[in-house]
């Protein structure tokens, strides 16, 4: 039996059957490992602010000095029971009577209270939580008993640091099951319209979710070893970037697995061309994404160090999903899984056709956005670079220095309602003092001069009980709790705890203090947030520039040039800076939030640039391939034509699945998934299909100087080509 000449050499049963067959065993026995450790997330993921912060923040190490005056980790709720009314004798009676059963359910230590108001129509309890682990389901058995037990016709609240931090869980309980539904559907749609065939989507879809089990396992491992901190954020971006990655690395490896059969009647030798020409750029795009998001282990803030670690795993396992997993399926299945529309071969003289435009065979879209850019290259370019910086302007708009911990969460909290209810009735920072840890010595001086602070409430000592030091009063502490020669001070601000009003307090106390005291130290619920800010915005600062050196590096090893990788480095961050300046516009005008949170800005730019980047690593790539069969510039318009469907396609669907994230009525969440969706489709439609085909047809060979392609005797682009033919306009539409 003769074989074809598409096929010399009859491909081993080990490499036909044995080969993909293990490797898709292998990967469903990671998936049912992997799977049911999605569900025990939560079990290594902690949501506490103050465990975000860098070791060295003042308000961290005023935490680790107050632990030392407590036996446990507690967390404060505060319960607010707000009336239209003052309060009778008998309504009093029955609030104070709450006490006891609050004290039954041994949520925490002794509880604070009944507290009224000056205005007698409101009272509060302080009951400091023991275990942050649950706080959600003891906040749950709090607000149960104070409903049920408070005076008839009276609004009951639970809030505070504790409140709050059980309403964020709720919030984040979504990202366990309708996170995952809303990506895995917008992307099997997209999938759909893509492929027209139904088996090859569930095929990508499979990748991606194997992938995801696997990156799961592999952050639970970590976390459950204490080598990363996982939280909620990091849990929800987990989820759509491994999702979205692994589904772009499949997209294009479907692409070169098409082309190949086009090619040849035989399915693994389609998969194995197909894994050749794809590996390349996409083990340099996933690289690309890995180190620039290990570049946040140079971030001071806990949560960004977590982050890098828990997003790089995820991408890694995508990586390897995309390059093992799918193409084992690609070739059991063949053209099967083009199913109904499958590939046909080509005749064997059409298959390496001779290009003199770098248009021909094209159609449709592509065929237009190739003429478009070969005869008019540096209107196209200018225009585009004009659009976006006008586009960044908007940046000025950015209000990106944190924003309350009542506007983080967006859907209905009775934590954000009890926090206007205790405004509206006492001191706002009620429940959330500023806490002091100063010498012995020096306690007296230091007190006095928190009183007389602008913006402080009231201020006392704190004695061993927990209770405020009252010289002199019968039956009350006399004395404060010292260590080691230290001694705390609790604070209540005027403003709520998680105003802007109250961190400038808290920076005017840091100020004063340390003139009495220089070891002073001012932490609680406002520094916490305070220094949370400040080291973002170093942060972003910091990274940012790391970041962009190592994307450069790795085009240039990917490239063989230098003009190139800086041009694609600089049309990137063009584009997430129009980016930022559009949802700026969006975010104040249209979404009315009263700021961003001031990480929102450096994870935008890790996520942008990154994956920014790997849209123009798919395209120059193949235009380096296509330039040194035919020429730079025609293998510019080839390698725009081939690679126009799949990376519009994959952009669509990283948009897509970042969109989901604003499902989860978080406002970083939402913000996120706006920046990084609205830049996403912005750098696929308008910086990868128009700014960098024009800018490298303009500029021609000398896009890859100093490299062999850059010499203008090694390109046959050099020459005179033909004018462009007219775009056809029978089709329309991504091929």
């Amino acid at each position: 039996m003769k074989h074809s000449r598409q096929n010399p050499h009859r491909v081993p049963f080990w490499l036909r059957w044995l080969v993909p067959a293990v490797l898709v065993v292998a990967w469903l026995a990671i998936a049912g490992i992997g799977g049911p450790t999605f569900g025990r997330l939560s079990e290594v993921s902690s949501n506490d602010q103050a465990s975000f912060l860098p070791a060295g923040a003042e308000a961290t190490e005023a935490q680790d000095w107050q632990a030392k005056f407590r036996d446990s980790k507690e967390i404060p709720a505060v319960i607010v029971i707000e009336s239209d009314s003052a309060f009778t004798p008998a309504q009093l009676g029955e609030a104070a009577a709450i006490k006891g059963k609050l004290e039954e359910l041994k949520a925490g230590s002794s509880v604070i209270g009944p507290i009224p108001s000056k205005d007698a129509k409101a009272v509060q309890f302080v009951v400091p939580i023991a275990s942050s682990d649950e706080v959600k389901n003891v906040i749950k058995e709090v607000r149960d008993e104070v409903k049920a037990s408070a005076p008839e016709g009276m609004r009951t609240f639970v809030t505070g640091p504790a409140g709050l931090t059980a309403d964020l869980v709720s919030a984040f309980g979504g990202i366990d099951g309708i996170l995952l539904l809303v990506a895995l559907g917008a992307v099997f749609v997209i999938l759909l319209v893509v492929y027209r065939s139904l088996l090859l989507p569930i095929a990508v879809l499979f990748t991606s979710v194997f992938a995801l089990c696997a990156a799961i396992l592999l952050v639970f491992g970590m976390a459950k070893l204490g080598w990363i901190q996982l939280n909620g954020q990091s849990q929800g971006i987990l989820s759509i970037l491994v999702i979205g990655a692994a589904t772009d690395y499949a997209l294009l490896y479907v692409a070169r697995f098409r082309e190949a059969l086009t090619h040849t009647t035989n399915r693994t030798a389609a998969a194995l061309t197909a894994w050749k020409a794809a590996w390349e750029p996409i083990l340099a795009s996933g690289a690309t994404v890995i180190i620039a998001l290990l570049c946040l282990l140079f971030s001071d803030l806990n949560s960004n160090k977590a982050l890098g670690p828990v997003a790089a795993a995820g991408i890694l396992c995508s990586l390897f999903a995309a390059l093992t997993l799918l193409p084992a399926m690609m070739a059991l299945l063949g053209r099967t899984a083009f199913w109904p529309f499958r590939p046909k071969l080509l005749p064997e003289e059409e298959r390496e056709p001779e290009f003199v435009t770098g248009l021909e065979g094209q159609r449709g879209l592509w065929r237009a956005t190739g003429t478009l850019v070969s005869r008019r290259p540096r209107t196209v370019w200018v225009a585009s670079v004009l659009l976006l910086v006008v586009a960044a302007a908007g940046v000025l708009q950015l209000k990106a220095n944190g924003v309350p911990q009542t506007a983080v969460i967006l859907s209905a909290s009775n934590a954000v309602d009890g926090q206007k209810a205790l405004a509206r009735h006492f001191d706002a920072g009620s429940g959330s003092p500023a806490v002091i840890v100063t010498d012995q010595a020096k306690a007296q001086d230091v007190l006095a001069k928190t009183k007389d602070t602008d913006g402080v409430g009231d201020a006392y000592l704190v004695a061993d009980s927990g209770a405020p030091v009252i010289p002199g009063a019968p039956g009350a502490a006399t004395k404060p709790a010292v260590r080691d020669g230290r001694v705390l001070i609790n604070a209540t601000l005027n403003d709520a705890a998680d105003s802007n009003e109250a961190e400038n307090v808290v920076v005017q106390l840091r100020t004063e203090l340390k003139t009495i005291d220089s070891g002073a130290l001012v932490g609680g619920v406002t520094a916490t947030a305070l220094d949370t800010n400040t080291t973002a915005q170093r942060d972003l600062v910091t990274i940012i520039p790391v970041v962009l050196a190592v994307i450069l590096v790795i085009l240039m090893l990917l490239l063989r040039s230098i003009l190139a990788p800086v041009l694609l480095v600089a049309s990137v961050v063009l584009s997430y800076g129009a980016a930022m300046g559009v949802s700026a516009v969006v975010f104040n005008h249209i979404f009315g939030f009263p700021g961003a949170d001031a990480t929102v800005p450096l994870f935008g730019f890790v996520f942008l640039v990154a994956l920014g980047v790997d849209y123009n690593i798919f395209l120059m790539s193949r235009v380096r391939e296509e330039s040194i069969k035919h020429g730079t510039r025609p293998g510019i318009l080839r390698g725009l034509g081939v690679t126009g469907g799949v990376i519009t396609s994959a952009g669509v669907v990283l948009a897509a699945t970042f969109a989901a994230l604003g499902v989860i009525p978080i406002m970083f969440l939402v913000q996120l998934a706006f920046i990084v969706a609205f830049g996403v489709l912005l750098d696929t439609v308008l910086v990868r299909s128009l700014l960098v085909p024009a800018l490298a047809y303009d500029i021609g060979p000398r896009i890859w100087w100093p490299g062999k392609l850059g010499r203008p005797d090694a390109d046959a682009a050099g020459r005179e080509l033909p004018a462009a033919p007219e775009p056809e306009t029978a089709e329309a539409g991504i091929r």
